[in-house]
């Protein structure tokens, strides 16, 4: 081999060096992609490539394939000063308690009714308005393997204080309230695929809501309690042929409260007079009272995150408690679980994602 050749071979390793010296990628991929996730701002700094690789999609879908992935959940906050902050929870390590992330664009800092979704490994903040400002479209994504973040494809209606939630890979963001030309019977769509959010009208659906979930393949909402009648209303979007339609009354007339779903049953927070779970068993059209939580831990209003079987509920000042519903209908009277203590602080929890890296 001649010596222009040997130096150009030298450039090329020098610039793509082996993950690991002396073994093949594939199996440095397959040893990094068990470091805890705690350790990967340490890897990070290792080399160009070994942030490259973590920050990346590669080890994001390696994790998930062989079931790797690590869930942490993230609080969209509002501080003493009124402004928007964010914190993230190792739900396995609760002695660490929650963390501060910092870098929130500062253009949200004082906005109101804001989106917050998760899709894959980036939390999307989205939408709200400020006190003398109208509604905004723009998007800002959070890149959880990253850390970073970067601005996003922006709404198709700027809107704020509307629903939004995340199935089969779209972001929908429904309702609220928009600008004066944009029609508050709407929705719109993102597609990660195309990078691209698209605009759809039905008058079925009502622009102020409470909340919202996925069940069955389907989004749910529930719309503003009547104060004339304390009529609950609700109504479910069928993606297959995108119409809104009523829910059902019964499930409807229960669900006055965060709600979150595990195993295709929704379990509800019932917090008017004291914190009850409940759950909506829908063989029978009837919802069943689980157990009342302590108020000593966790301070409403309340935000619920699923994991696994587990239903983390945090309250005010992100006080968290974590219930295990595989025995939640087993334990007697009040029901206590994992907990952490809130902060020093009267932090309002405005929303709880769970994103998995």
């Amino acid at each position: 081999m001649s010596n222009g050749m040997e130096l150009n071979m030298h450039i090329i390793r020098s610039e793509n060096p082996a993950l690991l010296p002396g073994l093949p990628d594939d199996v440095a991929l397959c040893c990094l992609a068990r470091v805890p996730r705690w350790f990967h701002p340490i890897l990070n700094c290792v080399s160009r490539r070994w942030r490259k690789l973590l920050c990346g999609e590669e080890l994001h879908q390696y994790r998930l394939k062989h079931h790797l992935e690590e869930t942490w959940v993230y609080a969209l906050c509002r501080d003493k000063n009124e402004q928007l902050c964010m914190y993230m929870l190792d739900p396995n390590q609760l002695k660490r308690g929650w963390k501060r992330i910092d870098g929130l664009p500062v253009r949200f800092f004082k906005r109101n009714g804001v989106g917050f979704e998760v899709l894959g490994k980036k939390i999307y903040l989205f939408g709200g308005c400020g006190w003398i400002e109208p509604a905004t479209d723009e998007v800002y994504c959070y890149d959880g393997s990253a850390n970073m973040w970067s601005r996003g494809s922006s709404l198709s209606t700027a809107r704020s204080f509307f629903a939004y939630e995340a199935l089969d890979e779209k972001i929908y963001a429904i309702g609220g309230i928009g600008s004066e030309s944009s029609n508050p019977q709407s929705w719109d769509i993102y597609d990660s695929h195309t990078d691209h959010w698209s605009s759809h009208v039905d008058p079925n659906v009502i622009p102020e809501i409470e909340d919202s979930v996925v069940l069955d393949g389907k989004i749910y909402i529930r719309c503003a309690i009547s104060p004339v009648s304390s009529h609950v209303c609700a109504l479910v979007y069928d993606p297959s042929n995108s119409t809104w339609q009523h829910a059902n009354a019964d499930m409807a007339s229960g669900w006055r409260g965060p709600a979150v779903v595990i195993d295709g049953i929704l379990y509800v927070l019932e917090q008017t007079s004291g914190l009850k779970l409940t759950m909506w068993q829908a063989e029978a059209r009837e919802w069943i009272a689980l157990r009342r939580l302590s108020m000593h831990l966790v301070t409403p209003p309340c935000r619920l995150v699923a994991i696994g079987k587990k239903i983390l509920v945090v309250g005010k000042g992100l006080g968290t408690v974590m219930v295990d519903i595989e025995n939640a209908s087993c334990v007697e009277g009040v029901l206590l679980s994992s907990s952490i203590l809130k902060l020093n602080c009267d932090y309002e929890v405005i929303s709880c994602k769970s994103l998995s890296v």
